[in-house]
């Protein structure tokens, strides 16, 4: 098993999910369309697809890009340290049963998701 294959997992899988969190905390700050993508990022994070959280740091990037940047870096952290190690080449929670410790992983993306929401609040 591989630390680093699922600390990049759980990292990519941080900014849908922050997105999406976002806009259920902070529903002012988004419009529409936004608040729409938000909805939508809850699957693409869950199956690893970071590219929903792209129309979200080109409508603020310099609040975006540094709150998914930070929740991801320390989801990353968490992974590793929590020991998340995957058998996978890949992330989403369809690898869950390839890890070694499918607990640490989502306790890892729930503290990067959570962080990166707040703080595009």
């Amino acid at each position: 098993a591989v630390v680093s294959t699922q600390s990049t997992g759980v990292a990519g899988m941080t900014p849908p999910l922050a997105t999406a969190l976002a806009t259920f905390m902070f529903p002012q700050k988004f419009d529409k369309a936004l608040k729409d993508q938000g909805k939508t990022n809850i699957v693409m994070g869950l199956s690893f697809i970071t590219e929903g959280a792209i129309p979200f740091a080109a409508s603020n990037p310099k609040i975006i890009i540094p709150s998914l940047m930070s929740g991801s870096a320390l989801a990353g952290a968490a992974s590793a340290l929590l020991g998340a190690a995957s058998r996978a080449p890949h992330g989403g929670i369809l690898v869950l049963p390839a890890l070694t410790k499918p607990l640490s992983f989502v306790i890892a993306l729930v503290i990067g998701t959570v962080v990166s929401g707040l703080m595009m609040g």
